[in-house]
């Protein structure tokens, strides 16, 4: 994926995508969403995701992805904003 010149603020030639495109069928609808979390470590990232699942109902994702040379982890799942979490 090459970005244009101002929105690559490490002024690289191209981005490599850690994690698989978004499916179309995770954002067909109103309300669906696609969340992806950069954090420091995977403590944090889980947290975000449990934040999120308290209020939503999620599909979580169960590993973080770590790209070699790359700050932190990330970490992505789906949120589906038309149904109340399961607590």
């Amino acid at each position: 994926m090459t970005q244009t010149e101002g929105t690559n603020l490490c002024k690289r030639r191209c981005v490599v995508l850690i994690m698989k495109p978004i499916n179309e069928a995770h954002v067909a609808e109103p309300g669906l969403a696609v969340v992806e979390v950069a954090a420091a470590d995977d403590n944090t990232a889980f947290a975000i995701q449990e934040l999120l699942a308290s209020q939503w109902a999620i599909a979580p994702a169960d590993d973080t992805t770590h790209e070699p040379g790359e700050p932190g982890v990330r970490l992505r799942c789906f949120l589906d904003l038309r149904q109340p979490p399961d607590v």
